[in-house]
């Protein structure tokens, strides 16, 4: 699980504009006339439409992409009956987690109201505002009795996801883990260890999948739920077991299935040695199971077991579920979210798991093997495929059972529109950074001595992303620690002035490698005291495996020890730099914009070798633009002559490489413009993803200005070409872009290196 520091967490929903949401206009407001048509006196008119025809406020408006959040703060996390003013962080979360995975807008509501009749009624005067709503933190047992209510009163898709999330993501995974070990769902017996909103439904989709009430045994915090008990409700008391049985050990004895959804460390690990061969344990409690992974597996050899985190298998997660239900149920305009649509998503969820895993899946969890069994029974929460296996089933169903309003005809068209609601790859980092943690590669950090970096070092500590070695002054370092509270203690100090272990060694190969070019002995131990030539060299001598640097130094000065010491990789003449643009819908990948002054036509050719290689590490496909200030001719000059001549020569090295070129910046990325006045072009179909600059002076000024108001996030800048894994920071790097390129290099050294 990942370690969070509370002063971390607290300033990240500080920062900036505070809270984690805003809204954003979809339509221009740059006129006078463009507020004349949003709003009076040019907003009568969609006001007019929709009042004949109510149906039209879908057509008028963003209520079919737009679901309500809402609580009362009555069963937030674990953190128990906190009130409405302290859910609204978890609910604004729930709606980024919306955004996110599905294309989903959220105004998150949070109600001072505990009595269910009135929250009833709030909610249900709501109905015109949203397309859909979710219900969060909401206590047992009014829960039940509100969504229960609600579906009844309201004409829109409505869940309360702390029941029917992880009872749909469990149901998955149990479907699974019996086909594993070749069991009907009908003949096992069952352990249930809480009798809370997520429990209670679990049981029920359980039921409805064909598990038999006889076979099952409850538990709640009180005991076993039988007919001696007086203090049930009527939702407990229809889960009364008639079996002879007074206590969990004895419930355990001969159980094919225990799951736990109550709290931490309950389930004795003697317990686990009575149930019957082959057993399933779902220890769903959070942010402690039941048992633990590593407990539970060392009694049970034949186990299979799932948890709620993310450091074992079998993750159950409700961002699963829950993203992907609301888009199917929206997409066709269903009036609720039935027992049909919740089968459907468990069935997509479980066939989903057995199908090949994409190698982008492998990539970001270090895993080749990953494949159906025991030990992935269900999907990973970064899987690209879960929108579109998810929501059209969802939607199908809805259909099936009648109540979508817009039902869906061209299914095609619908899996390309899903793909485009959230781009091909909103979660690229998200991927690099869980390929990371599957394999920490040591890390040098050649400026230690700023505070930026060393928080930056206790991060990828805490995540496990990498193993920092720090270079600096060890008292200057440790006092920033103390001052900020910072916890180093698992990574490396070394002082190059003061520890002089390697400095010899070090000294004699970059003499050996410079002696030729000027360099004496004596120089290059003088160099050995030069953080970023000592970080160079632990990197070129194997004692790390990446250097990160440039925080505080130009980039020339920063780039060039790393030249001296590494040098670039085999067949490269010279290096390059690439920026990302994570722009809404896909990633843009931006090149040369750091290196190469007034790069020739061959060496603009070699930048698009290493460019296209470098797209293909973070899992795209290049569609590559050689720009200028013109389009395929249209105007004349050194430039243009330049990109042509690249894009020919770029052709003949890669031939089955997308590229294309002397285009200008807007052509080469808004596939319309192509298609109308250059169908020609190999970029018509898509347009670019890839943009090739023709100098250092343009693609800086692109980059830059896009960094600052382009709205995107920027990802970079990524060194192509060294022998050996070697970032460059931009100058004055956050600690957020310092981690993201800690993850890169990680993985650079990971896979280094991948041939063209």
């Amino acid at each position: 699980m990942i370690k969070i520091n509370k002063q971390d967490a607290l300033n990240y929903h500080t920062q900036g504009q505070p809270g984690k949401i805003e809204v954003v206009p979809t339509k221009m407001l740059s006129s006078q006339y463009d507020l004349a048509l949003a709003y009076s006196p040019g907003v009568a008119e969609p006001c007019k439409e929709i009042a004949q025809n109510p149906e039209d406020a879908y057509k008028y408006t963003a209520k079919g992409n737009l679901v309500g959040v809402i609580s009362n703060g009555t069963a937030v996390l674990g953190l128990g009956n906190i009130g409405p003013d302290a859910s609204k962080p978890v609910m604004e979360g729930k709606g980024v987690l919306f955004k996110k995975f599905a294309g989903i807008d959220v105004f998150d509501i949070e109600i001072n109201c505990t009595d269910p009749d009135e929250f009833i009624r709030i909610v249900k005067s709501l109905e015109p505002t949203f397309g859909g709503i979710n219900l969060e933190d909401i206590k047992a047992p009014e829960c039940f009795k509100i969504e229960m209510a609600l579906r009844e009163q309201m004409n829109i898709p409505l869940m309360h996801d702390d029941q029917h999330g992880t009872a749909i993501i469990s149901s998955a995974a149990l479907l699974n883990a019996l086909e594993l070990v070749n069991k009907d769902i009908s003949q096992i017996k069952m352990v249930v260890n809480g009798a809370g909103a997520a429990a209670i439904s679990c049981i029920k989709l359980y039921l409805s999948l064909g598990l038999q009430l006889d076979n099952l045994v409850v538990f709640d915090k009180d005991g076993i739920i039988n007919a001696a008990r007086n203090d049930l409700d009527i939702y407990r008391s229809q889960l009364i077991t008639l079996r002879n049985i007074k206590t969990l050990e004895e419930a355990m004895t001969g159980a094919d299935a225990f799951i736990g959804l109550s709290a931490g460390n309950v389930l004795p690990p003697e317990y686990v040695k009575l149930m019957a061969p082959d057993p399933i344990i779902f220890a769903l409690a959070n942010p402690d199971p039941e048992i633990t992974y590593e407990l539970a597996m060392s009694v049970r050899e034949d186990l299979i077991m799932a948890t709620g985190r993310s450091d074992h298998p079998n993750q159950v997660n409700n961002v699963l579920g829950f993203p992907y239900i609301f888009r199917g149920a929206l997409d066709v305009r269903a009036t609720e979210i039935n027992e049909a649509m919740k089968l459907a998503a468990v069935k997509a969820l479980a066939e989903l798991a057995k199908d090949p895993v994409p190698e982008i899946v492998n990539k970001a969890y270090g895993d080749n093997t990953i494949a159906f069994g025991r030990d992935y029974l269900i999907p990973k929460p970064l899987d690209p495929r879960l929108i579109t296996s998810i929501s059209p089933a969802v939607a199908k169903a809805a259909i099936e059972s009648g109540i979508a309003r817009n039902p869906i005809e061209n299914w095609e068209k619908y899996d390309q529109e899903l793909q485009e609601r959230i781009g091909i790859d909103q979660k690229l980092m998200s991927r690099i950074i869980a390929q990371a943690k599957t394999n920490p590669k040591t890390v040098v950090f050649a400026e230690a001595d700023h505070y930026k970096i060393l928080k930056s070092a206790q991060i990828v500590i805490d995540q496990n992303i990498a193993k920092p070695i720090l270079l600096g002054n060890r008292e200057q370092i440790l006092a920033i620690s103390e001052e900020h509270n910072l916890d180093l203690a698992e990574a490396e100090i070394i002082d190059p002035t003061k520890d002089l272990t390697f400095r010899d060694e070090f000294a004699e190969i970059l003499y050996q490698k410079r002696k030729r070019k000027g360099m004496t002995l004596f120089d290059a131990r003088q160099l050995m005291l030069s953080r970023n030539y000592f970080g160079s060299m632990l990197v070129e001598t194997n004692r790390a495996d990446a250097l990160i640097s440039g925080l505080t130094k130009d980039y020339s000065k920063t780039i060039l020890p790393a030249l001296h010491v590494i040098g670039v990789e085999e067949g490269v003449n010279k290096v390059a730099g690439m920026y990302i643009i994570q722009n809404r819908k896909e990633p843009y990948f931006l090149a040369d914009t750091t290196v190469n002054v007034d790069p020739t036509a061959e060496e603009l050719a070699d930048i698009i070798g290493l460019t296209a290689r470098a797209v293909r590490f973070f899992n795209h496909e290049p569609r590559m633009a050689v720009l200028s200030y013109s389009n395929f001719g249209s105007n004349r000059g050194p430039i243009p002559a330049k990109a042509v001549k690249a894009v020919e020569l770029a052709k003949k090295r890669y031939p089955n490489l997308i590229i294309d070129g002397e285009m200008q910046a807007n052509t080469a990325v808004n596939k319309n413009l192509i298609q109308e006045h250059y169908p020609f072009s190999e970029l018509a179909d898509k347009g670019a993803n890839t943009l090739i600059f023709p100098d250092l002076n343009s693609g800086n000024i692109a980059y830059k200005l896009l960094q600052e108001i382009g709205g995107s996030e920027t990802i970079g800048p990524l060194l192509m070409g060294m022998r050996k894994p070697v970032h460059i920071l931009q100058l004055g790097s956050s600690t957020r872009e310092i981690v993201n390129m800690v993850a890169i290099a990680v993985v650079d050294a990971q896979n280094y290196r991948q041939e063209f």
